[in-house]
């Protein structure tokens, strides 16, 4: 069984590591496909409330594999449909799961590896990690969402910047732009990050996905629109045991215990 990439549930944290560090995590067809089961797999696992997302060794992910790619292309392949068949259901597992996910960034995160880390709800940066769009460096277009979720975390302009020059981007300068949550040292990234996703999965996770949801919705709809969806949301939320225990819980002092349920 290839081992391109890592699964582990550990305290209700489920890890998802790209460990193919000899190509900087650069995605070959086997690794897209074993990537999209992976991330599925960690949506529909229950006894993982939290996912992380990393990169083994120097790099977080390079995105895609160009000699695979260059292959494909000699053999009139072109793209083989890969932004349909894997990119396009891994980004929309990772945004629409009903559980939280925080990239860790271990390094250089460029093209698809870039959006993938965009995608998720929270980023923590190692400070030697690097962004790149790189898309046009190679006469292409964005893919794997990054259209739509970089000019929601930089605004328009920038993400034009960011896209059409391609420049790469350090990690402090990610942070001052708002691509990246927090940034620390690179032998603190792996604790820093389990650190938060077991915070998180401690946490109301039903409500966490409530909150996914409703800024999904709110992303592309009116207003009158998302004060609908967050009602739905609402009454769905209110009829969790985390938010009755919890009320009990405030009622009494206490400290609530989250289930996710």
């Amino acid at each position: 069984m290839s081992e391109t990439v890592l699964y582990d549930v550990t305290d209700g944290v489920a890890t998802i590591t790209l460990n193919r560090p000899d190509g900087m995590n650069s995605l070959t067809f086997e690794m897209k496909e074993l990537l999209r089961t992976t991330v599925e797999r960690a949506a529909g696992d229950p006894s993982a409330r939290a996912v992380i997302l990393t990169g083994a060794g120097r790099a977080f992910c390079a995105g895609q594999d160009l000699r695979e790619h260059a292959d494909n292309l000699a053999a009139g392949k072109g793209l083989d449909d890969t932004v349909r068949r894997h990119y396009n259901p891994v980004v929309l597992t990772i945004t629409t799961m009903r559980k939280p996910v925080v990239a860790a960034v271990n390094g250089v995160a460029a093209g698809a590896g870039a959006a993938l880390a965009f995608a998720c709800d929270l980023v923590v940066a190692s400070d030697k990690a690097k962004f790149a769009t790189a898309f046009t460096g190679i006469g292409l277009a964005p893919d794997s969402g990054m259209s739509w979720t970089l000019q929601r975390l930089v605004g328009r302009a920038k993400a034009a910047e960011l896209l059409l020059l391609g420049e790469p981007v350090k990690a402090a300068e990610a942070l001052e732009m708002g691509l990246v949550n927090r940034v620390v040292p690179a032998d603190e990234l792996a604790p820093a990050s389990v650190e938060l996703a077991r915070r998180l999965a401690e946490g109301p996770t039903a409500a966490y996905g409530a909150v996914k949801a409703a800024l999904d919705h709110a992303a592309t709809h009116d207003l009158a629109s998302a004060l609908e969806r967050e009602a739905v949301l609402q009454d769905e939320c209110a009829e969790t045991s985390d938010h009755k225990n919890a009320t009990e819980a405030f009622l009494k002092k206490q400290q609530p215990t989250f289930e996710g349920r």
